[in-house]
Parts: structure tokens; sequence; C-alpha cells
């Protein structure tokens, strides 16, 4: 049984994944993004609940990792989609999702890698 920190890592791991696949699915131009509010909205909606999720993990793993993962940012990010998502910039979700993302994904799949040894 996973703990409960790492059951959200793995959460977060597969929301990482989707945002993946959306863009394998949609392609990896921003134009295209820009255009199209069905890719903003998957891409989006997998940033918030990767940000919900990261806001529950306990304090002290936040601490113990926040060497490699910026948590505060990514849960700041959440908060931006959710209640700002008329007015957020198209390029700062783009840019989460083709630079941070791919960073995060790889760190949950070490951290569970380590935990499954």
């Amino acid at each position: 049984m996973l703990s409960p920190d790492l059951q959200r890592l793995k959460h977060i791991r597969d929301y990482c994944t989707e945002i993946e696949k959306t863009i394998d699915r949609y392609g990896d131009s921003f134009e295209v993004f820009d255009r199209d509010a069905d890719f903003q909205r998957s891409i989006s909606f997998s940033i918030l609940q990767i940000g919900e999720l990261s806001g529950g993990l306990s304090a002290e793993y936040r601490q113990s990792t926040a060497d490699r993962i910026q948590w505060g940012p990514i849960k700041g990010m959440r908060n931006l989609v959710a209640h700002s998502y008329g007015n957020m910039s198209r390029d700062v979700i783009w840019e989460t999702a083709i630079t941070d993302i791919p960073v995060l994904k790889q760190f949950c799949e070490e951290q569970l890698r380590k935990a499954s040894e």
C-alpha cells in the first residue's frame, strides 16, 4: 500500500501523462493550442488537478523535495487556472505543459520507482 503522498504522486503522474497524450493527439504547436478551445480546456483541467493534488501533499514531503520541485508555484498555477481561467495567458499554460509537466512527470516516476524498490 502506498503512503498518501505516494498515492498523490501517482495521480499527479497520471495527469502529466494525460497532458502528454493530449499534446500527442492535437500536436505540439502553440498555434493549434491557441486556436482550439477544447485543447486549451483539456490541458488546463489537468494542470488544475495537478495543483489540487500537490496541495494535499504533506508539508514534510513538500519540504523534503523542495530542492527538486517548486510545490508553491504548482499550487499557485492551480489557483490561477481555477479562478482566472478566462483571463489566463495561453502562453503560460502552454509553456507549463511543454516545459514543466515533463519534469514533474519524471520526478513522480523516480519517486514511485524508489518507493517500490
